[in-house]
């Protein structure tokens, strides 16, 4: 049985890892409430103008159809992997870049993959492959519209001078905050709507159809990266309080096993001493 002193400086390290997980845990808490009612506030906004911008490509044909839509032979694909900065969230990195490493190794075995990293857990986790053409880590420090749009840009620019054939986005979706779930959404090409277009309703279009569809699809895909990187960025924050929860009640767990082997190897070093007392008092009346 361990010695008194090494198991009273196990508790203490134990509580004070205590402390922190519990501190970890109450600081995403705080951080998930700002970025859920974010990212709940978006979804409908951004469901409804691809909706829209899906509708409204379906029916441009020949010459007016958007060359984000242009349909070619996958040989170049690039995947953005969106996770965080920092560990300590469970298994949330770990599956996107899972999800990512299976998609390159499946999906894409006979296609030239490379990646962008949002976030340094998939910067560290791709860079080795060489393959890694930009690391936007740095969008964390600032999460505005106008920064992911930076990236969206770029995206759109690769893909329309033929850099890329295909891009692809995978991220965590938010559903609470015990739940995140690991979505693979199609960037560009734009995804054709699927079924036939609603032609029953006329519509008058003012501008034209082909200028109101080329305004909104640089503004439907900068959407859609915010709305995956807002998506993640509060997935984040759910699977970290959940896994500092599960840490701090391990902590307790284990600070209370360690205070019962105390209580009991303090009272056996009693026990022994009255024992030893005792034998000593028998010997010296003999």
């Amino acid at each position: 049985m361990a010695n008194l002193k090494e198991i009273r400086n196990r508790i203490s390290s134990v509580s004070s890892t205590m402390q922190i997980t519990s501190a970890m845990k109450m600081v995403s808490a705080a951080k998930l409430k700002k970025a859920q009612d974010a990212i709940t506030a978006m979804r409908p906004y951004s469901d409804k103008l691809t909706e829209l911008l899906q509708s409204l490509s379906s029916t441009l044909e020949g010459d007016s159809a958007s060359v984000f839509a242009e349909q070619r032979e996958v040989k170049k694909v690039l995947l953005v992997a969106i996770t965080s900065n920092r560990g300590l969230a469970g298994a949330f990195n770990s599956n996107i870049i899972k999800e990512v490493t299976n998609l390159s190794k499946t999906k894409y075995a006979n296609q030239e993959v490379s990646y962008v990293a949002i976030g340094k857990k998939a910067n560290d986790a791709f860079k080795k492959t060489n393959n890694v053409i930009a690391n936007k880590s740095e969008v964390f420090d600032d999460l505005t519209f106008d920064n992911v749009a930076e990236i969206s840009e770029m995206l759109m620019e690769k893909f329309v001078i033929g850099d890329f054939d295909k891009i692809e986005i995978v991220y965590n979706k938010f559903k609470n905050a015990a739940t995140q779930i690991v979505m693979t959404e199609q960037f560009l090409p734009i995804v054709p709507m699927e079924g036939e277009a609603n032609t029953n309703t006329d519509y008058t279009f003012e501008p034209s159809k082909e200028e109101i569809v080329e305004q909104l699809i640089p503004k439907s895909l900068k959407t859609q990266l915010y709305k995956s990187i807002r998506d993640s960025f509060a997935s984040e924050h759910g699977a970290r309080m959940t896994a500092m929860h599960k840490a701090t009640d391990n902590a307790t767990e284990l600070r209370d096993q360690l205070k019962l082997t105390y209580n009991k190897a303090r009272q056996a070093a009693i026990t022994n001493e009255i024992l030893e007392i005792v034998g000593g008092a028998e010997a010296l009346n003999n």
